[in-house]
């Protein structure tokens, strides 16, 4: 396994956690009614999602056209939290949604 390949994989293990947790911070900040704050956190949770996933595309690129000849345990745990913090995304914006509904 290069150093690349490595650095490439923290990389979007990084991006996305920090995305991960802007994203249960927006739902938080929606439980106490400070949806300003909510959307702040969705929008920089946002960013570094964008930044893991040009990580993610480059290293599929890379795949594609039979320059990555490595994978493994490190590569899944990536991709794992790629799909992870896609997801809290989706259900804090419709946590949001829900506690805008309750408070409104």
């Amino acid at each position: 396994m290069t150093e690349a390949f490595e650095t490439a994989c923290f990389g979007i293990i990084t991006y996305v956690g920090t995305a991960r947790s802007c994203f249960i911070n927006a739902v938080q900040c929606a439980k106490q009614g400070d949806f300003e704050a909510a959307q702040e956190q969705i929008r920089q949770g946002d960013e570094a999602f964008t930044e893991g996933h040009h990580i993610h595309a480059d290293l599929l690129a890379q795949d594609a056209n039979g320059e990555l000849n490595e994978s493994g345990l490190i590569l899944m745990h990536a991709e794992d939290q790629l799909m992870s913090a896609e997801t809290f995304r989706v259900m804090a914006e419709e946590f949001i949604e829900v506690y805008k509904k309750i408070t409104a």
